[in-house]
C-alpha cells in the first residue's frame, strides 16, 4: 500500500518578490549550466579529438555519457526533492556538476573524459529536477506560466548557444575551457542557492528511499539508450557499433524489457515508490509525459542537423554556422516568454500549446520540403525563425500542465517525470533520426566524394528527410496534445492531498 505524504510546507510567507527574484537568479544559472553542456562540446570536438587522441568510435560517447546519466538521475532527484527538500538536491547537484566540469578540463585521455562527462551528467540531472520543482514551490500555477516561459527560453537557447560558446572558447583559449567556464558559474549558483533558498523538507512524512526502483529504472534506461546509440544498420569497420540483429544489441534490448517489467512490479508494491504508477490514471499526467516524449525527438533536430547543412551545402564556416542559428535563438526566447504571459492572461495552456505546435509544424515542413543545394544562409535563418516561434510553448508549458494537475506534495515527481520523458524521447529520437540521416547520406553520397554538386545533393536529401520525419513527429505530438485536458490554472498553491483516483 502506498502512503501519500501530507501537504507540503509552504515557502515562508515572508518571501518578498525581491527574495523570490534572487532565488530565481540561482535557478536560471543552474538551468543554464545543465542545458548548455548538452551541446557545448560539439564545437570543441575536433580539438578534443586531436589533443586526447579520441577515436571516431569513442567520440559520440562524449555526449552519450552525459545524456544517459542526466536522464536516469532526473526521476531519482525529483523524488529525493519531494522527500528531503529542494535545497540539498540543488546544492548536491551543483557540487557534483562543478566537480565533473573541473575534472573534464583536466582529463588526460578519452576514457577519463567520458567518465567525467558521465559524472557531470549526474549533477545535471539533479539540477534540472530541482530547478523546475523550486519554481513550482515559489509560484502558484497562474503566476508560474510566465516563469516557466523564461526557463523554457533558457533551456532552448542553451541548446543552440552551446556550439557557438564552445567554438569561441576553444578558439580564444583552448578546449578545456568549455568545461572550466562552468566552475565560476557553478560556484555562483551554489552560493545563491545556499544563501537564498530556504532549507526545508517538502513532505514532513519520509518513507524509505526506493533504492530497488531507482536501480531497476537506471538499468532499463541505460540499456535502452545504449542499444539505440550503438545500433546501426551497417556498422563501418572499426566503428564502435553493432547491427540491430547482433547479440550485443539484442542483449541490451532484452535487458531493457526485463528491467522495465521488474521496475513496474517493484513500484506497485513499494511503500513510497520512485514513480507512483497511479499518477498515470490522471489523464493530464499520462498524456502530458507522452506528448513530451514524442516531441522530445524533435527538440534537438534543428541544432544537430542544420549546422551540417550549412557547412556542407551552403559552404559556411563552423563559426558562421553557429551564428546562423541566432535568429532561431531570439525567436525562441520571445516565443517562450510571450507564451508564458499569454497563458497567464488566459488562465489556460492548451490553446497556446496547439498554436505553438501548428507553427512548429509549418517550420519543419519548410525545412523538409524547400531546402535545396542553392539555399542561402539567409534563407535557412528565416526558416529557423518559424521553428523558434513554434518551439517556445513546447519547452515550457507541458511541465506547467502536469504540475497544475497534481498535488503540491508531488511537484518534484511531476517536474522530473516531464524532464525524464522529454530527455528520453530526445535521446531515442536523435538516435533514430541520426540513423535515418546516415542511411540517406550513404545511399546518395558518391563513392568518391570529389564531385561537390553530388555531395551537396546528398546532404540536402538527407537533411530534408530528417525534417520531414520531424514534421510527422510534431503531428503525432499534437494529436496527443489534443486529448490533453485543458484545466484552468490554479491561482493558489494548495490542493487537497488525496491519492490519484
Amino acid at each position: 500500500m502506498t502512503t501519500t505524504p501530507s501537504a507540503p510546507e509552504a515557502l515562508p510567507a515572508i518571501l518578498s518578490p525581491q527574495a523570490r527574484a534572487r532565488i530565481m537568479v540561482g535557478v536560471v544559472l543552474a538551468v543554464l549550466l545543465a542545458s548548455l553542456d548538452q551541446t557545448i562540446v560539439a564545437a570543441a570536438g575536433p580539438r578534443i579529438q586531436q589533443a586526447l587522441s579520441v577515436t571516431p568510435a569513442l567520440y559520440a560517447w562524449l555526449t552519450i555519457a552525459y545524456l544517459v546519466t542526466s536522464t536516469v538521475t532526473l526521476p531519482v532527484a525529483g523524488k529525493l526533492g519531494d522527500l528531503y527538500g529542494r535545497r540539498p538536491v540543488m546544492l548536491g547537484g551543483i557540487a557534483v556538476f562543478v566537480l565533473g566540469s573541473l575534472l573534464c578540463g583536466l582529463a588526460w585521455n578519452a576514457g577519463a573524459l567520458i567518465l567525467f562527462r558521465a559524472l557531470q551528467g549526474l549533477g545535471a540531472g539533479a539540477l534540472l529536477a530541482g530547478t523546475g520543482a523550486t519554481v513550482a514551490d515559489l509560484y502558484p500555477p497562474l503566476e508560474r506560466a510566465r516563469v516557466q516561459g523564461l526557463l523554457g527560453a533558457v533551456i532552448g537557447v542553451s541548446s543552440i548557444l552551446g556550439p557557438l560558446v564552445g567554438g569561441a572558447l576553444t578558439d580564444a583559449l583552448s578546449w578545456p575551457w568549455v568545461f572550466f567556464v562552468n566552475v565560476p558559474l557553478g560556484l555562483l549558483a551554489l552560493w545563491v542557492i545556499w544563501a537564498r533558498l530556504p532549507g526545508r523538507a517538502t513532505a514532513p512524512w519520509r518513507g524509505p528511499v526506493d533504492v530497488p526502483g531507482a536501480l531497476l529504472l537506471t538499468l532499463a534506461v541505460v540499456s535502452l539508450l545504449l542499444a539505440l546509440s550503438l545500433g546501426k544498420t551497417a556498422p563501418a569497420p572499426g566503428e564502435l557499433a553493432f547491427a540491430w540483429t547482433s547479440w550485443p544489441i539484442l542483449t541490451l534490448l532484452t535487458t531493457f524489457a526485463a528491467a522495465l517489467v521488474a521496475f513496474l512490479h517493484v513500484e506497485r508494491r513499494a511503500a513510497d515508490p520512485l514513480l507512483d504508477l497511479r499518477l498515470f490514471r490522471d489523464r493530464t499526467f499520462a498524456l502530458g509525459v507522452s506528448a513530451v516524449f514524442v516531441l522530445g525527438a524533435s527538440l534537438l533536430t534543428t541544432g544537430v542537423f542544420l549546422p551540417l547543412f550549412l557547412i556542407n551545402v551552403v559552404g559556411v564556416s563552423a563559426t558562421a554556422a553557429g551564428l546562423s542559428t541566432t535568429p532561431l535563438m531570439f525567436a525562441l526566447i520571445a516565443s517562450s516568454i510571450l507564451s508564458g504571459l499569454l497563458t497567464t492572461r488566459l488562465g489556460r495552456y492548451k490553446s497556446v500549446m496547439l498554436g505553438g505546435l501548428a507553427v512548429l509544424f509549418v517550420g519543419f515542413v519548410l525545412l523538409g520540403f524547400t531546402l535545396s543545394p542553392q539555399s542561402s544562409a539567409l534563407e535557412v535563418s528565416l526558416k529557423m525563425i518559424v521553428v523558434g516561434i513554434g518551439f517556445g510553448p513546447v519547452v515550457s508549458l507541458y511541465t506547467l500542465a502536469v504540475q497544475n494537475a497534481l498535488p503540491p506534495a508531488q511537484t518534484g515527481v511531476a517536474t522530473s517525470s516531464v524532464g525524464f520523458f522529454q530527455q528520453l524521447g530526445g535521446s531515442a529520437g536523435l538516435a533514430v533520426l541520426g540513423a535515418v540521416f546516415a542511411a540517406s547520406l550513404s545511399a546518395n553520397l558518391p563513392d568518391l566524394p570529389t564531385d561537390g554538386a553530388a555531395v551537396r545533393e546528398a546532404y540536402t536529401s538527407a537533411v530534408s528527410t530528417v525534417f520531414r520525419l520531424g514534421a510527422l513527429i510534431v503531428v503525432l505530438g499534437a494529436a496527443v496534445t489534443v486529448f490533453l485536458p485543458g484545466r484552468p490554472l490554479r491561482a493558489g498553491a494548495a490542493l487537497p492531498q488525496a491519492p490519484v483516483p
